[in-house]
């Protein structure tokens, strides 16, 4: 049995909206088809159900620590990067249960507000109870680190919690350039399959280019505390990006956060690797940092953005749509463009938009309805209803 809805506008996002349109789907939430009005009255498609707003697919969110979920509200907000990641070393460890039941409830959040898929962080295997019981689609990546130590004890854990995983997809990825050896990435490349598809946290805070241009900063006391000693990458001139991106491989790579990216960064970045998505996770900028990316640049430079939630150590909520709504309150892009951030292009990272990202027949993307006017603004009254 087919059933069928229409609104004010459906949109595919890989073809214009649709004014009035209706979409036909399968019980189990595959597409039959995508009309408009007066192919719905020549089929005599009849027993629509009609809604006021807009219908778009299901939301991707490319960056996400699910791990961190019992740590909503315990980091105070805008301490910048440094200190925070501090507050998460020291509050992490908690009670098995406790954590837990945090995750779980996270999971429930991202499916009511209408997310389809997800590009998890994780350090140890404590999500994967979560994930093969959750309706939500799930890319894991098992994230390293380490500047100081063998990299061989590293990689054999990172391939140890992969293989124990399976049969869910995940894939090894460095944390940060701050945190992050040569030597390592030359083990993170060694492991790194042909299928599997890349993240980094990418020039998060100013902190961070300072260290690898000067040699101080924020990041030069950390490892001063550590006992850590620093490379010749640390001071040599250069920025994070120029560190890290030519180590690594030419697979699907996200950069997450881009807060203090510029320009000459995306030349750099386009130059050296033919595979790169930028992610943009507002709401945790302004809640670590205070601050935003030069959001406008990266949409004038036309590369593939995507958008994600970060943790609930960092946010408020993990919703794409609230993500969408502080990006449109702080810069003037458009719903086109934000919709495909926040659904295609995502679902082009994860490497799974044959199936998710679009309105498209044969497809099971998930059904959201926005309630916006025809004005297409996202605002604070703006509400995401998981249709399908």
């Amino acid at each position: 049995m087919v059933n069928y809805i229409s609104a004010n506008y459906i949109y595919p996002v890989i073809t214009p909206p649709v004014k009035d349109g209706v979409i036909g789907f399968e019980p189990d939430g595959t597409i039959t088809g995508v009309y408009t009005k007066e192919e719905a009255v020549e089929l005599n498609i009849t027993d629509i159900e009609y809604y006021e707003g807009v219908l778009v697919p299901g939301f991707v969110n490319t960056h996400c620590h699910l791990e961190l979920s019992h740590l909503f509200k315990k980091i105070p907000q805008k301490t910048g990067l440094p200190a925070f990641v501090k507050e998460i070393v020291a509050q992490r460890e908690q009670a098995e249960e406790t954590v837990l039941s945090a995750m779980k409830e996270a999971d429930r959040q991202m499916f009511e507000n209408g997310i389809v898929a997800v590009g998890d962080i994780s350090n140890v295997l404590a999500s994967k109870v979560v994930k093969e019981n959750s309706a939500i689609y799930y890319h894991t990546f098992v994230e390293v680190f380490g500047f100081d130590r063998p990299s061989k004890p590293i990689i054999d854990n990172a391939l140890s919690i992969c293989e124990n995983f399976e049969p869910l997809p995940a894939s090894i990825v460095p944390h940060a350039p701050y945190s992050v050896s040569e030597e390592l990435f030359t083990a993170i490349r060694s492991v790194t399959r042909f299928k599997d598809i890349l993240s980094i946290h990418n020039q998060e805070t100013a902190a961070e280019n300072e260290f690898f241009e000067l040699g101080t900063g924020q990041f030069a006391q950390m490892y001063e505390r550590l006992g850590v000693q620093k490379s010749t990458y640390h001071g040599n001139g250069e920025n994070s990006l120029r560190y890290h991106l030519p180590q690594l491989p030419q697979n699907n790579l996200l950069l997450v956060h881009n807060t203090f990216s510029t320009k000459q960064d995306v030349d750099f970045a386009r130059q050296q690797h033919g595979f790169v998505f930028w992610c943009l996770c507002a709401h945790a900028n302004l809640y670590i940092e205070n601050n935003l990316p030069d959001i406008e640049m990266l949409l004038n430079e036309d590369i593939k953005i995507t958008l994600g939630t970060d943790s609930l150590a960092s946010n408020h909520q993990l919703s794409i749509l609230a993500e969408m709504q502080v990006i449109q309150e702080h810069k003037n892009i458009s719903f086109d463009h934000l919709i495909t951030w926040a659904t295609l292009n995502g679902a082009k990272f994860l490497n799974i938009d044959q199936q998710y990202g679009s309105l498209q027949v044969g497809k099971q993307p998930g059904i959201n309805l926005l309630n916006i006017g025809p004005d297409l603004k996202i605002g604070n009254h703006t509400k995401v209803a998981r249709l399908v």
